[in-house]
């Protein structure tokens, strides 16, 4: 019995209903409990992280006796104090289980979505995506530029709360929009005979949102101070990423090819897409004095622990010569074969749309933040 036979409304309807009853929800519990649910729960593991990543600051604190907003030195630090509600820049496990639940709630509507659209064939369609992947993760530098202009006391083009828009998490919905705006121009082309097909259209829309979002990074390292140019972290972080894909992926198809069987190439792109997270990464945390760059510190909550326990296990002789984020990219490559066993054959061919959508998601939390590590580094901000 489907659940519309069951429950007499349409999936889709029901979850539009959850959506807008979730929604409301947590509205009005903010409302009516403000500082209770406001800024002890949603300040201070999701709107509060985002500010302070925008404005640059270590923290943001929420002085409850005032009801003040400040900087964490001028609380006297980022200490989590009783009487205070602080907000770090990056994820939390709090915030990271929010997020987890939001995503597998969203996929949900996308598959819906899919359905609605029927934008076969499939395997064309991830590739097309692939551009906007990069994208979101070259849009997310552009706010890097806007924070670096901050501190050279420059200001930015676009500043909060709009500038939040493009700073995690909620940047994923931005680029959501604009790939569904790009999808729904492409069926309207081919589906009123000016194209052949939509997956063409839509590949030229990412590589134009993709070129033009790069193009205003280049344009701001030519022109300003407060944006540098290191090109050779870009090439670094391409040549090893694309290397040391290309090796797992033939050494996969070499002693398990029934792993590829149901992706072929598609497989190729995931582990790729987390190898350059990977290379970004590692280059990120433990070599930019090579580039005369800063210091970046992982923000994500699996990316610190991989951290801690490798400067518990390794000694710090071998820490001081190849860092201690290396691990980091063994654990995302070898993430990513495993994911890609589930994606067998049988599995692709019976639901080709949810095996794709699942895939699209998988390369996108790669390749986004592997992006933006490797632009921001790239340009010194």
């Amino acid at each position: 019995m489907s659940f519309e036979e069951q429950y007499g409304i349409r999936p889709e309807v029901a979850w539009l209903a959850a959506l807008v009853g979730g929604v409301a929800t947590i509205a009005g519990s903010a409302v009516a409990f403000t500082e209770r649910i406001y800024w002890g729960f949603i300040w201070r593991y999701f709107w509060g992280p985002v500010v302070a990543d925008g404005l640059g600051e270590s923290c943001l604190v929420y002085v409850r006796a005032t009801g003040d907003v400040v900087s964490g030195s001028a609380a006297g630090g980022c200490a989590r104090v009783p009487e205070h509600f602080v907000a770090v820049p990056g994820y939390t496990p709090v915030s990271t289980a929010g997020y987890m639940v939001v995503l597998v709630f969203m996929l949900v509507g996308v598959y819906f979505l899919l359905q609605r659209l029927d934008l076969e064939p499939y395997r064309q369609f991830f590739f097309a995506l692939v551009p906007f992947m990069l994208f979101g993760g070259v849009l997310r530098a552009v706010e890097d530029s806007f924070v670096s202009a901050r501190r050279a006391g420059v200001q930015p083009p676009v500043d909060l709360p709009w500038s939040g828009l493009i700073i995690s998490p909620f940047i994923y919905f931005t680029v959501f929009f604009v790939t569904l705006g790009a999808i729904l121009a492409s069926i309207w082309l081919a589906r009123t005979g000016r194209v052949e097909n939509y997956y063409g259209p839509l590949r030229l829309i990412g590589g134009i949102v993709l070129a033009v979002t790069t193009l205003y990074l280049v344009f701001l390292a030519a022109t300003t101070d407060y944006v540098g140019w290191n090109p050779m972290v870009f090439v670094i972080t391409m040549g090893l990423a694309t290397a040391i894909a290309y090796g797992a992926y033939t050494a996969v198809d070499r002693y398990k090819p029934s792993i590829h069987d149901g992706t072929g190439y598609m497989g190729l792109v995931v582990i790729w897409a987390h190898a350059v997270d990977g290379v970004a990464n590692v280059l990120a945390s433990d070599w930019t004095y090579l580039f005369g760059v800063g210091e970046y510190t992982p923000k994500h909550v699996v990316n610190r622990i991989i951290v801690d326990v490798t400067n518990t296990v390794q000694p710090a002789s071998v820490t001081a010569v190849v860092g201690d984020s290396w691990p980091f990219l063994v654990v995302k490559v070898a993430v990513a074969v495993a994911i890609l066993a589930i994606f067998d054959e049988e599995f692709v061919e019976e639901s080709p749309r949810y095996a794709v959508m699942l895939l699209v998601a998988i390369v996108a939390v790669g390749l986004g933040p592997g992006t933006r590590d490797m632009v921001r580094v790239t340009l010194g901000i």
